[in-house]
């Protein structure tokens, strides 16, 4: 029988179909290509960076970049103007999409990936995105920055070689208000420190556990094998925690990665990371959301926004946990 879950981070029920048989069918092929046009000479790989704004950061190691931050050549977000809202009548509405819109380029092996890091990569991986959003605070009229990895075109990715983005917004959007306004009204501390408790004493659906991080199939997973990965210190800010923590933070992504492509191949993903919005100093706590593009949305869910997940969180964990590097 189906089952009504709730999620107490958005507010919005998620239904487990927890009797249905889990068929080849149920998810989408993945498509390999992922460039419109592959025989053109990839921007993110050495030797090519004259094809790029100039680097804002870089890590260098031997002489050569493992890691940089590039100004995006299309940004949707751009330019210093404040955040001012125009009223064309009783309806309509705009603002300028003013702030920043960076790429971080990971890895410079063109077939590499997140999967691939070592613990010293993923931890530099980690301390970048840091290190930028720290710069992104200082901005005054960023009021919250999204990182994102989109892997796959299946995941909204328009180039094969390992990279994310950076968002800086000039307005805190509606999934993070949800999120804060859950953490003021949940009375029993910090949802996502109860959750880590509550977690490790049921483990059915913990997928990597470390000193500093964990990796969960959460209990409202509203779509197949979707993992939560949680820092176990408290921290609201990603630029408040620890390097032991970013580290963690980022060895968890890459086993969860290593979990996911051992059980189902080299899936379409979008890798979220979800830190409370700068100068904000009320009740969060940063985390990362992985979403693998297994199954397409449809209208029920586009019309209701209630997700029907056909893979139980706490079988997925299992099959994860047969195979992750971190159990």
């Amino acid at each position: 029988m189906s089952q009504l879950r709730l999620n107490p981070l958005t507010g919005r029920w998620v239904t487990i179909v927890a009797d249905r048989a889990e068929r080849p069918t149920d998810f989408a092929p993945r498509s390999q290509q992922v460039e419109a046009e592959p025989s053109r000479p990839c921007p993110f790989c050495p030797g090519n960076e004259e094809s790029t704004l100039p680097a804002l950061e870089t890590f260098d190691e031997g002489g050569h970049w493992r890691m940089r931050v590039i100004p995006n050549l299309y940004p949707a977000f751009d330019g210093e103007d404040p955040f001012a809202v125009h009223h064309h009548g009783p309806v309509h509405v705009e603002a300028e999409a003013s702030g920043i819109h960076e790429v971080f380029v990971y890895s410079p092996d063109h077939h590499g990936g997140a999967h691939l890091l070592t613990d010293h990569e993923a931890g530099q991986m980690m301390q970048l995105l840091s290190r930028r959003l720290q710069q992104h605070a200082a901005t005054k009229n960023v009021r919250y920055t999204q990182a994102i990895i989109n892997h796959g075109r299946e995941a909204g990715a328009s180039l094969a070689h390992p990279h994310g983005q950076l968002l800086g917004l000039p307005f805190v959007p509606g999934e993070l208000l949800d999120e804060q306004r859950a953490f003021t009204r949940f009375e029993g501390g910090c949802i996502l420190c109860a959750t880590v408790e509550a977690e490790l004493v049921d483990a059915k659906r913990l997928v990597v556990t470390t000193e500093h991080a964990v990796a969960i199939s959460p209990y409202w997973a509203g779509s197949p094998y979707e993992l939560l990965i949680i820092p176990r210190q408290h921290d609201l800010h990603i630029t408040d925690s620890s390097d032991d923590t970013l580290t963690a933070m980022g060895v968890a992504i890459r086993d969860s990665l290593v979990a996911l492509r051992e059980t189902h191949g080299d899936v379409a993903f979008n890798l979220v990371v979800h830190t409370a919005p700068h100068q904000y100093h009320g009740g969060y706590h940063w985390h990362v959301h992985l979403f693998p593009k297994l199954v397409t949305t449809a209208g029920f869910e586009r019309g209701t926004g209630v997700m029907i997940n056909i893979v139980p969180p706490e079988a997925a964990a299992e099959q994860l946990r047969r195979v992750s590097v971190g159990a």
